[in-house]
């Protein structure tokens, strides 16, 4: 079961430390965003520690998915 984190509506870096504390609970974990620069962002920032991260459009929004 994946938990999912509502990042959508806050600028960054927010939605990249709420991944981080989302991410203390463990993995897989579905992040929504409403724009790419979160996307690249966090994407980079679970990238460097180690996790699996894809993303995808849905919507006018974006789902990234992190694994271990």
């Amino acid at each position: 079961m994946s938990n999912t984190l509502d990042a959508r509506g806050y600028s960054c870096p927010e939605p990249v430390i709420m991944t981080k504390n989302a991410l203390a609970k463990g993995t897989p974990l579905t992040v929504l965003v409403d724009s790419m620069t979160p996307v690249n962002n966090i994407t980079r920032f679970a990238s460097n520690a180690g996790y699996k991260v894809s993303h995808k459009a849905s919507g006018e929004d974006f789902e990234i998915t992190i694994t271990k």
